[in-house]
């Protein structure tokens, strides 16, 4: 990856929607070069995809939870993320060492929106079952860089 690529990169994750033309200009390239570019970041996995950035908060999303994820046999990661983002209550994923194979973070509206949410987690192919503890009150979140 080289400076031109990260230029790139760099546009996109400011925003996703950003045109070919605002890429080339980013990165110092016409609107078709930054789309051979931007296609080839995509082909080779650099880029996995795009996404809408949704605040939870803006939803009234308040009622927040994380859950020990205990998985049926080995699956891989992709396996458990391909599960896991069938759930758009999940915000933020994670496997982990320990007992648990991972730990999920949960948004929802309300306890029983949050139950619902945590019932389509169990559901999944891979999760054998979870345990889930209830967010009373945030006492630090530190941006990370």
């Amino acid at each position: 990856m080289d400076a031109i690529d990260e230029a790139i990169v760099q546009c996109v994750l400011r925003d996703a929607r950003s045109t070919y033309a605002e890429i080339g200009r980013a990165a110092g390239l016409s609107a078709p070069a930054a789309k051979r570019r931007l296609d080839r970041l995509v082909a080779d996995g650099t880029v996995r995809g795009f996404t809408a950035l949704v605040d939870t908060q803006a939803l009234g999303w308040r009622t927040e939870a994380f859950a020990e994820v205990y998985c049926k046999g080995n699956p891989t990661p992709a396996e458990l993320r391909r599960d896991l983002e069938a759930v758009p209550e999940v915000v933020e994923a994670y496997t982990v060492s320990g007992a648990a194979d991972a730990i999920v973070h949960l948004m929802a509206l309300d306890i029983p929106h949050l139950e619902r949410a945590i019932q389509r987690v169990r559901e999944a192919r891979v999760i054998e079952r979870t345990e889930s503890v209830i967010v009373l009150s945030g006492l630090i979140n530190r941006p990370r860089v």
